[in-house]
C-alpha cells in the first residue's frame, strides 16, 4: 500500500523550514538509493509533469523536501514495479487527493510484469501481442503488394514467428499514410537510416548498464531506452518544424 510521501529521498522527515536545494543537490541525494539516476532523468521527470520545482529570477530550479521525496517516489515505482509514467502520475494524484493506492506485486528481479496495453515511449514494458500479416493488412487498409515492397525496403518486418509487433503495425500506418502523399518506400529509406543512427546513440548511452550484472541496473537501461527514444522523436519533430519554417498547434 502507498502512502502520500513526508520526508526527504526516503531518508527520515524533512522539516518545513528546510531550505530549497538545487537540481545538483538533489542528484546526490537521490543517488544513495538510486545510483544510476542522473540530471538528465531529472530534468525528463519535470518535462513529463510528474514533479514541479520552483525557479527562480534566472530561471534556475530550486526542489523542496518534498519534490525530493516526490522524484524518490516515482523512481521506486519504475525500479521496483515497472510501472509506466501514466500510471505513477494516476498514483501521484490519487496520493495528493489522501486516496491510498495498492501497488502491483513486486517483480522478480529481471522479470517485469506483462504491460496491459499498448507501449508508448517513455512508459513502461512492450506488450508481446504480435498480428499475423492478414492482420496486419487489414488494420492499415493495406494491399499485399504494398506490403511486400515496405519489407523489400527494411521498413516493415515480420518477427521470426511470422508476426507483427505493435510497432510494425505503427510504421506500416504511417508509411501507408505517407504513400497518400506520393511519398513511397524508396522516398522513405533516408528516414529509416536517420532513425538507425539515434538508436545507435542512445545503444551507446545505455550499452553499459544493459551489461551489468545487476538485473535492477538492466531493468533501468531498458526504462532510459524508452525515455531516449521518447526524447529523439521530439527532438526530430521540433527540427523538422524548424526547417519547415511551420507551427502547429
Amino acid at each position: 500500500m502507498l502512502r502520500t510521501p513526508t520526508g526527504g529521498a526516503g531518508h527520515g522527515t524533512a522539516d518545513a523550514g528546510d531550505r530549497l536545494v538545487s537540481i545538483g543537490t538533489v542528484l546526490n541525494r537521490l543517488r544513495e538509493e538510486f545510483p544510476e539516476v542522473t540530471i538528465s532523468k531529472i530534468r525528463f521527470l519535470e518535462a513529463e509533469g510528474l514533479v514541479e520545482p520552483q525557479r527562480t529570477a534566472s530561471g534556475y530550479r530550486k526542489f523542496s523536501p518534498h519534490d525530493v521525496e516526490r522524484l524518490a517516489l516515482i523512481l521506486r515505482m519504475q525500479r521496483d514495479h515497472y510501472l509506466p509514467l501514466k500510471v505513477i502520475r494516476e498514483h501521484l494524484d490519487a496520493l495528493g487527493r489522501g486516496d491510498q493506492v495498492v501497488l502491483p506485486a513486486q517483480a522478480a528481479p529481471g522479470e517485469p510484469p506483462e504491460a496491459a496495453g499498448p507501449w508508448e515511449p517513455g512508459e513502461g514494458v512492450a506488450p508481446v501481442a504480435r498480428v499475423g500479416r492478414a492482420e496486419l493488412l487489414a488494420a492499415v487498409g493495406a494491399q499485399e503488394a504494398e506490403l511486400a515492397e515496405w519489407e523489400a525496403y527494411g521498413l516493415v518486418a515480420p518477427g521470426a514467428d511470422g508476426g507483427y509487433d505493435a510497432e510494425a503495425v505503427t510504421v506500416a500506418k504511417l508509411v501507408a499514410e505517407l504513400g497518400r502523399y506520393g511519398l513511397e518506400p524508396r522516398h522513405l529509406r533516408a528516414v529509416k537510416a536517420a532513425a538507425e543512427r539515434e538508436a545507435g546513440l542512445v545503444e551507446q548511452v545505455v550499452a553499459p548498464q544493459r551489461r551489468h550484472r545487476n538485473p535492477q541496473t538492466r531493468a533501468h537501461a531498458e526504462a532510459t531506452v524508452k525515455e531516449l527514444a521518447a526524447l529523439s522523436v521530439r527532438l526530430h519533430a521540433a527540427l523538422v518544424r524548424a526547417a519547415l519554417g511551420v507551427r502547429f498547434p
